[in-house]
């Protein structure tokens, strides 16, 4: 029955693309004359040049580590939305790393990324605090702290790490023992491999470990769990921190690999868009690299389209929100999936 359940989803997942490039086609139809080619440019962009190949891939590279803390929490029906402030925050943390420990090779360049974990974690705890001793609301207190991280980070960094002399409001410039390696002619950033590897290890820990079980329980039924032995309190708090550290992780990954300094001015919005992935992967550590390759693929194509065409890449978000409407529907295809339940339930009688 599994194998069935799992062909359902999977054939859910498909009629939803299906739909949102159709719709996406129509909106074309009224905005261009040639709807035809701006759809193939659409679809076929990102796989058109190496160059547009890779930079497809790093616009997945960070997509994944936020997927992966969004899904991480949302395991637990804990709707903490703060994966943006700590991708920022681990950013800054990375940079501060970076810029004042010693340069050893490869030891400062891990400990640039595990401060930026660091990072990640701390900001997550007070949502995660609040949420666990005084059940507030893990909604509210974490999208605060998106824009606490925002105007500290952007405070500290203007005022005390700014490079004068490049001519833009950035931070001075990584050592070469911090760098993350970027790899080829175009700079595929190295960190897609890491963050691959991470999404394993979330799905290992979400899936075959005892703190993974209590996420899920937990996520499942709090009362049951609670009733069940679990402390509860403790499962909230962890996961909310374990969250954020892979968050600021994904910031570290970001800025040592692909700016090697720290160079925004307003929050990249890799942590909303996480929040995107985890739901088209239905919160499943393993499948958040696939949702995060197919948003990166869409935004780039859309790219390519406008880029050549003429045509505003917006469309994108269209296609999004129809797809996160129609993923989220449990109404698709549910009448087959009930009669796939009914049937192997009378086979076992």
């Amino acid at each position: 029955m599994k194998g069935k359940l799992a062909f359902l989803e999977l054939a859910r997942f498909a009629i939803t693309i299906l739909i949102a490039l159709l719709v996406g086609y129509i909106f074309l139809s009224f905005t261009t004359d040639n709807p035809n080619e701006a759809f193939r440019f659409f679809i076929s962009g990102p796989l058109s040049t190496q160059r547009r190949f890779f930079e497809f891939l790093n616009n997945a590279t960070p997509l994944i580590a936020t997927g992966l803390a969004n899904a991480l929490v949302f395991q637990a029906k804990i709707f903490n939305i703060g994966a943006e402030g700590q991708f920022f925050f681990g950013a800054f943390g990375a940079m501060l790393c970076a810029l004042t420990f010693p340069r050893i090779s490869y030891i400062h360049l891990l400990l640039t990324l595990l401060t930026g974990a660091a990072f990640g974690a701390i900001w997550a705890t007070v949502p995660a605090m609040f949420k666990a001793k005084w059940k507030a609301s893990e909604l509210v207190s974490s999208l605060m702290m998106n824009y606490i991280s925002y105007y500290l980070v952007l405070f500290l960094v203007n005022n005390y790490f700014r490079d004068k002399a490049a001519g833009a409001l950035v931070s001075y410039r990584f050592p070469e023992t911090a760098w993350l390696a970027t790899l080829t002619w175009y700079r595929l950033n190295s960190g897609l491999f890491i963050n691959l590897a991470l999404a394993f290890l979330i799905g290992f820990i979400v899936y075959r470990s005892k703190f993974g079980y209590q996420i899920r329980i937990v996520g499942a039924n709090k009362k049951f769990a609670f009733f069940s032995g679990i402390e509860t309190s403790s499962v909230v708090f962890w996961v909310q921190i374990l969250s954020g550290a892979i968050a600021g992780f994904g910031g570290a990954i970001e800025i040592s690999a692909m700016y090697r300094r720290f160079v925004w001015q307003s929050l990249p919005g890799y942590g909303f868009d996480g929040i995107i992935v985890a739901i088209l992967a239905r919160n499943n550590p393993l499948l958040v690299p696939l949702s995060a390759l197919f948003i990166a693929y869409l935004r780039t194509g859309a790219n390519v389209m406008a880029r050549t065409t003429g045509i505003a890449p917006e469309i994108v978000i269209v296609l999004q929100a129809i797809m996160i409407f129609l993923i989220t529907a449990e109404a698709l295809l549910e009448k087959f999936k009930t009669k796939v339940i009914e049937k192997e339930a009378m086979k076992g009688e």
